[in-house]
């Protein structure tokens, strides 16, 4: 089954936790969201991963915010790969992530496989109406414990062999822990013979080069401010545009 997705060079511009007051060109509105998205676009992102704020700045799973958000980003970077996140940031709990998913029906979601496992009933019937919606799922897995739950799931049938898009998360953001390259290899050696698809993003100054020893493997990669607004040198990037350019100078 071909993807919905390219998920080569994904662009996540703002997550569930810093705001303007991080750094003011982080986007929490429909129109920073669309713009945001045509600028990494035209700087050579393929996918962009969609967090939506609510007026205060607050992470939000809201269908209408993500409907407009959606919509907008079509308008403004046609061709551009969108998914949205589910994750729960510590507000929601699994029956409204699988809300989020029921009334939206998206071309492609990431699932935090931690934050399902909270709920197995929830996270059987998630992963069963992503599959019979035609939802592309990228898996979400921070830690090893993550992974062998990813590959129990998988092999009791609870997720489909078509559910195959892993995100590898490297570094975190609390307590923080800046991402190293030394982080990816005790992640990959336990996916890579379970026919999983993986991407890496990574956490702190160092998200370029990890990523980049992530591309020369041949795996996808995500980057952008929910995961690091500064350079390995410390100094802010100007924009998630300039993050993109400067990864792929």
């Amino acid at each position: 089954m071909p993807d919905v997705l390219d998920y080569s060079l994904m662009v996540a511009p703002n997550g569930a936790r810093w705001t303007t007051a991080d750094h003011p060109a982080l986007p929490v509105t429909t129109g920073a969201l669309a713009l945001t998205a045509q600028a990494c676009q035209n700087e050579g992102a393929t996918a962009i991963h969609v967090h939506v704020r609510d007026a205060e700045q607050r992470h939000s799973l809201d269908p209408g915010r993500y409907r407009e958000a959606v919509a907008a980003i079509a308008e403004q970077a046609p061709g551009l790969g969108v998914q949205i996140t589910t994750e729960s940031a510590g507000v929601y709990q699994p029956a409204e992530q699988l809300s989020c998913l029921t009334s939206l029906r998206p071309a492609a979601a990431s699932i935090a496989v931690r934050e399902m496992a909270a709920d197995p009933s929830i996270a059987e019937t998630t992963y069963a109406f992503a599959h019979e919606a035609g939802i592309e799922v990228q898996h979400i897995a921070y830690t090893p414990a993550c992974i062998a739950q990813l590959r129990a799931w998988r092999e009791s049938g609870l997720v489909t062999p078509e559910q195959r898009r892993v995100l590898l998360v490297l570094g975190q953001y609390a307590p923080p822990r800046n991402a190293s390259p030394e982080d990816l290899d005790p992640l990959i050696s336990r996916l890579e013979d379970h026919s999983f698809q993986l991407s890496v993003c990574a956490f702190g100054p160092n998200e370029h080069q990890c990523l980049r020893e992530a591309a020369a493997r041949g795996y996808g990669v995500r980057l952008g401010f929910e995961n690091s607004i500064c350079n390995a040198q410390g100094a802010l990037h100007r924009d998630n545009a300039a993050s993109v350019r400067a990864f792929l100078l």
